[in-house]
């Protein structure tokens, strides 16, 4: 079976080398950036913005949907029922030819 190639050769993992094959140099993937932290205030003002963009479904959307999912409800609980008691009387019908 062949193996994968991905584009480019291997990619380095952070903080490893990579030891070129035929030109014998190294890469070094420096991980050591420093993570911004992030003070309680920015934090809440952040999700404010992320929370003024909500989309919020309209009164009649809710509806329409709500209906919808009950009529696939009634819907799939028709189909187990009808395949249920067809299972069911070739279940009994199976065993009846044994007595």
């Amino acid at each position: 079976m062949a193996k994968a190639k991905t584009p480019g050769g291997p990619r380095p993992t952070m903080g490893a080398k990579l030891q070129g094959a035929a030109t014998g140099q190294t890469v070094t993937v420096d991980d050591s950036a420093p993570k911004k932290r992030t003070s309680p205030g920015q934090f809440i003002s952040q999700v404010r913005a992320e929370g003024r963009k909500i989309v919020w479904p309209s009164r009649k959307e809710t509806w329409i949907t709500s209906v919808m999912v009950f009529i696939m409800v009634v819907l799939a609980a028709l189909f187990f029922w009808i395949v249920d008691t067809a299972l069911g009387f070739a279940f009994r019908a199976i065993i009846s030819f044994g007595s």
